[in-house]
Protein backbone atom coordinates (compact mmCIF):
# COMPACT_ATOMS: atom_id res chain seq x y z
CA UNK A 1 0.00 0.00 0.00
CA UNK A 2 1.38 3.36 -0.84
CA UNK A 3 1.73 5.73 1.73
CA UNK A 4 1.89 9.35 0.83
CA UNK A 5 2.87 12.66 2.91
CA UNK A 6 0.65 15.38 3.68
CA UNK A 7 0.90 18.86 5.27
CA UNK A 8 -1.84 19.64 7.64
CA UNK A 9 -2.98 23.46 8.94
CA UNK A 10 -5.29 23.74 11.55
CA UNK A 11 -6.65 27.02 11.84
CA UNK A 12 -8.30 26.81 15.52
CA UNK A 13 -10.44 29.55 17.15
CA UNK A 14 -12.99 29.90 19.93
CA UNK A 15 -16.50 29.43 18.91
CA UNK A 16 -19.14 32.19 18.47
CA UNK A 17 -19.82 33.64 22.23
CA UNK A 18 -16.98 32.61 23.87
CA UNK A 19 -15.40 35.27 25.54
CA UNK A 20 -11.54 36.40 23.66
CA UNK A 21 -9.94 38.85 26.08
CA UNK A 22 -6.80 38.85 24.30
CA UNK A 23 -8.76 39.43 20.82
CA UNK A 24 -10.42 42.34 22.69
CA UNK A 25 -7.36 44.04 24.33
CA UNK A 26 -5.82 43.68 20.87
CA UNK A 27 -8.77 45.25 19.58
CA UNK A 28 -8.76 48.44 21.86
CA UNK A 29 -5.32 48.62 21.20
CA UNK A 30 -5.64 49.63 17.88
CA UNK A 31 -6.70 53.30 17.16
CA UNK A 32 -3.86 54.07 20.09
CA UNK A 33 -1.69 52.48 17.25
CA UNK A 34 -3.06 54.51 14.47
CA UNK A 35 -5.39 51.55 13.34
CA UNK A 36 -8.89 52.92 13.08
CA UNK A 37 -12.04 51.05 11.86
CA UNK A 38 -10.60 47.82 13.04
CA UNK A 39 -13.09 45.31 14.47
CA UNK A 40 -13.87 41.66 15.67
CA UNK A 41 -10.85 40.65 16.38
CA UNK A 42 -10.20 37.38 17.50
CA UNK A 43 -6.99 35.50 18.48
CA UNK A 44 -6.46 31.65 17.99
CA UNK A 45 -3.91 29.48 17.43
CA UNK A 46 -2.67 27.58 14.52
CA UNK A 47 -1.25 24.17 14.13
CA UNK A 48 1.19 22.59 11.60
CA UNK A 49 2.44 18.86 10.71
CA UNK A 50 2.79 16.65 8.00
CA UNK A 51 0.67 13.21 7.99
CA UNK A 52 1.64 9.93 6.04
CA UNK A 53 -2.13 8.35 4.56
CA UNK A 54 -3.09 6.34 1.98
CA UNK A 55 -5.09 9.36 0.40
CA UNK A 56 -5.93 12.44 1.16
CA UNK A 57 -9.83 11.75 2.13
CA UNK A 58 -7.53 9.57 4.96
CA UNK A 59 -5.28 12.07 6.21
CA UNK A 60 -8.46 14.39 6.30
CA UNK A 61 -9.89 11.99 8.46
CA UNK A 62 -7.46 11.41 10.67
CA UNK A 63 -6.16 14.99 10.82
CA UNK A 64 -9.64 16.01 12.11
CA UNK A 65 -10.00 13.10 14.64
CA UNK A 66 -6.76 14.34 15.86
CA UNK A 67 -7.93 17.31 16.34
CA UNK A 68 -11.23 16.46 18.49
CA UNK A 69 -9.31 14.38 20.52
CA UNK A 70 -6.31 16.46 21.12
CA UNK A 71 -5.26 19.78 19.89
CA UNK A 72 -8.99 21.52 20.52
CA UNK A 73 -11.66 21.50 23.02
CA UNK A 74 -14.29 21.33 20.94
CA UNK A 75 -16.69 22.24 23.83
CA UNK A 76 -14.97 25.88 23.08
CA UNK A 77 -12.96 25.59 19.89
CA UNK A 78 -13.69 25.21 16.13
CA UNK A 79 -10.74 24.03 13.87
CA UNK A 80 -10.30 24.20 9.99
CA UNK A 81 -8.16 21.58 8.40
CA UNK A 82 -6.23 22.23 5.47
CA UNK A 83 -4.23 18.81 3.62
CA UNK A 84 -2.38 19.31 1.08
CA UNK A 85 0.40 17.02 -0.35
CA UNK A 86 3.39 17.90 1.08
CA UNK A 87 6.72 19.44 0.15
CA UNK A 88 9.02 17.22 -0.41
CA UNK A 89 12.16 19.42 0.35
CA UNK A 90 14.62 18.38 2.47
CA UNK A 91 15.06 20.68 5.49
CA UNK A 92 18.79 19.06 5.92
Amino acid sequence: MLVVRYDVLVDVRLRRGIADPAGATIERALPALGYDGVVGVTVGKTVRFTIEATDKVDATSRSEDLCASFLTNPVIEDATVTVTPADDRSDA
